[in-house]
C-alpha cells in the first residue's frame, strides 16, 4: 500500500530539492532518514520531515509497521515564484526571483 506526504510552498529551489529527493528514492525509511540527516543541503531537513510525516501517516492511518516501509517515491515539483525588485544604480531595477517548491515523499509497505 502506497502512502504520501506533501509539504507545500517550501523556500528553496526545485533543482536543488531534485537532487536530494532522488537520493533517498528505494532506500529503506530508516536509512533514508539517516542519509537526510547528514546531507548538507538545506532542503535536505524539509523532506527529512516530509518523509517523517509520510511514514507516521502510514503506521497511524494505515497500521503498517516503519520498519518494513522503503521510499517508493520523492518527487520535488515546481511552485510559484515570488518576484521582487532591487534597486540598483542610476535609477535601474533588477529582478529577484524567489523560488518556492513542493515536496512529495511515498512510502510503500515491502510486500515479502
Amino acid at each position: 500500500m502506497k502512502v504520501s506526504a506533501t509539504a507545500k510552498y517550501t523556500r528553496h529551489s526545485t533543482r536543488k530539492a531534485h537532487l536530494v529527493t532522488q537520493a533517498i528514492v528505494g532506500r529503506p525509511v530508516d536509512e533514508a532518514a539517516a542519509l537526510l540527516k547528514f546531507m548538507p543541503q538545506g532542503t535536505a531537513k524539509d523532506v527529512a520531515k516530509v518523509l517523517k510525516s509520510a511514514t507516521a501517516n502510514a503506521e497511524n492511518n494505515h497500521n503498517l509497521s516503519a520498519k518494513d516501509l522503503f521510499v517508493a517515491d520523492a518527487v520535488a515539483n515546481e511552485g510559484p515564484t515570488i518576484k521582487r525588485w532591487r534597486p540598483r544604480a542610476q535609477g535601474r531595477a533588477f529582478p529577484i526571483h524567489k523560488p518556492m517548491t513542493h515536496i512529495t515523499v511515498v512510502v510503500e509497505n515491502r510486500e515479502d
